[in-house]
């Protein structure tokens, strides 16, 4: 009997141990099994004596590092940085003139301006007293200016009854003749940067806040370097904290250097002095001066414009000094140009935000007024949405 109950306890503590021993086998096996993960799990980056590991897919390996662990010390999280920061070159290569003079045509017709207002009421056929005084008010309001608007005005009836013709087409056509007489096609609307006994020339740009101006010589640059010339940066707008950074972006960007003060409210004219005198040493072709954006009626700071030119002149001639005006501001545009060019000596005229815009008379307005060409428009808020002034085709977008 004895016996017999040895026999069933031994047996029950053999099924035990055989059960215990079966569930941590089972247990080894699901510890052994592979997770699926959802992509592929990237190596560690080994050091410069590591064995080389096999990289991960590339449109994969940013999304799967940030998943799996957060980057160590000294180690790039390619999560944080975009595919084109790892492989763009660091400069850029800007677009070329000609090429951007046709893109910014076909962008000024498709604007329209005032142009389509007075096509709309050309299109009438014969026109009324009451159409002739709607095209003298959208040539007023696009800021043709009253002289200007009179004498197209007097050109295009009397032209219209010589030849005893009412057809839209001819009267564009007449209208055409005399804007393009007003703008001037054969305005000598170059920039004039003779070097002078080994010297480079320089550029002096000034006008009033919010025109754009600091962005407009970070395009200039871009235009000149397009055409080849080597081109130093002088930021002396020192009174604006962002303005010396903005055109530092700026040089980066197209491989060009800039003169600047350490010390923010420094004075602008001997940061001026030090870009010719580092534009002499470094044999550059251009030094292209940036200033404060300025309102014409602080006459301190006009004069100070005028000591930063004559403090230029001392080490080598200013070749250009234009003004950049913001299209959209009209005849308040041509107060600042007036005043501008008493302190300074406008040479030429930089006009921004000229697209879709119903103010494109100012180019007439400010050239009859000062008689100083527009040499250059701004179209866009693309880093080469700027071109060299193209009298016909301007003309020829206003009256498509």
């Amino acid at each position: 009997m004895n016996d017999t109950i040895y026999y069933v306890v031994g047996a029950i503590v053999l099924l035990c141990l055989v059960a215990v021993a079966g569930l941590a086998v089972k247990k080894r096996g699901e510890r052994r099994r592979p997770e699926i993960p959802a992509a592929p799990k990237p190596p560690a980056i080994e050091g410069p004596e590591g064995e080389a590991e096999e990289a991960p897919a590339p449109e994969t390996a940013g999304a799967v590092q940030a998943e799996v662990r957060e980057p160590e010390s000294g180690e790039v999280d390619l999560a944080e940085v975009e595919p084109e920061e790892i492989t763009a070159a660091p400069i850029e290569a800007p677009e070329s003139v000609p090429s951007r003079m046709q893109r910014l045509r076909a962008r000024l017709a498709r604007s329209g301006g005032f142009g389509n207002a007075l096509l709309k009421i050309l299109s009438r056929g014969d026109l009324s007293p009451a159409d002739w005084e709607e095209i003298e008010d959208t040539l007023l309001m696009a800021d043709v200016g009253l002289e200007a608007t009179t004498q197209i005005m007097d050109s295009l009836k009397k032209r219209t009854k010589v030849e005893g013709t009412r057809d839209p087409e001819r009267v564009k056509a007449i209208l055409r003749e005399e804007l393009l007489e007003l703008i001037d096609p054969a305005a000598d609307r170059s920039l004039h940067l003779e070097r002078i006994d080994g010297d480079p020339a320089s550029i002096l740009m000034v006008g009033v806040n919010g025109t754009g101006k600091t962005t407009t010589v970070g395009k200039l640059a871009r235009v000149l370097v397009a055409e080849g010339s080597r081109v130093l940066l002088g930021a002396a707008d020192t009174f604006r904290a962002a303005a010396a950074d903005q055109l530092q972006t700026w040089g980066e960007r197209v491989g060009v250097d800039v003169v600047r003060s350490d010390r923010e409210g420094a004075d602008p004219a001997s940061v001026a002095f030090d870009a010719i005198d580092k534009g002499r040493e470094t044999d550059v072709d251009v030094v292209l001066v940036d200033t404060a954006g300025r309102l014409q009626n602080k006459s301190g700071l006009m004069d100070e414009l005028g000591k930063i030119k004559r403090v230029m002149s001392k080490r080598v001639p200013v070749n250009e000094v234009l003004l950049v005006l913001d299209a959209t501001t009209g005849q308040n545009g041509m107060r600042q140009a007036e005043v501008f060019a008493e302190v300074t000596g406008i040479t030429g005229i930089v006009l921004t935000k000229l697209d879709g815009t119903a103010k494109g008379g100012i180019v007439i307005s400010v050239q009859r007024e000062l008689g100083v060409p527009v040499k250059f428009v701004g179209l866009g808020e693309g880093v080469d949405d700027l071109a060299p002034f193209d009298a016909e085709g301007f003309v020829d977008a206003l009256t498509a």
